[in-house]
């Protein structure tokens, strides 16, 4: 082996080893809890986290240059794409958004929701953030 290949080996992120963050207000209405799964290991793109939302918590309007994939894993909660209306998601839903499309996703007023976000960067970018969901909008 040449000096300068690199061995590569698996990386397993144990639980626990990753510190649980805030959702910050500036992207979030709400108490949300962002809790790290995995990132992107080159030339691989895609990341992913497990979002919990609180009753009334929310994301606000953003979309994502190469889509998103949610897993709902617990709880109730709405999405909804702009000019659509609003959608129910459960536990074993799994929701798509094309790339640019311009959405939302959360709890419902009464009921908590987690779920397993999965995007892609592209060019280092995985999401563009948005303005607020409204209250009437919710």
């Amino acid at each position: 082996m040449a000096s300068s290949e690199v061995i590569k080996k698996m990386d397993i992120k144990r639980s626990g080893s990753q510190p649980s963050a805030k959702g910050p207000s500036e992207y979030f209405t709400g108490t949300v809890r962002i809790d790290p799964l995995f990132e992107a290991h080159d030339p691989a793109r895609t990341s992913g986290a497990s979002v919990t939302f609180e009753p009334g918590a929310r994301t606000a309007w953003h979309t994502h240059p190469l889509g998103q994939t949610l897993s709902v894993t617990f709880g109730f909660g709405w999405v909804q794409q702009w000019n659509e209306p609003i959608q129910e998601i459960r536990p074993g839903d799994v929701v798509w958004f094309p790339p640019g499309i311009k959405h939302w996703h959360g709890a419902t007023p009464t009921t908590a929701m987690t779920h397993i976000a999965i995007q892609e960067q592209l060019d280092g970018k995985v999401v563009d953030w948005m303005e607020h969901v409204s209250d009437e909008q919710y």
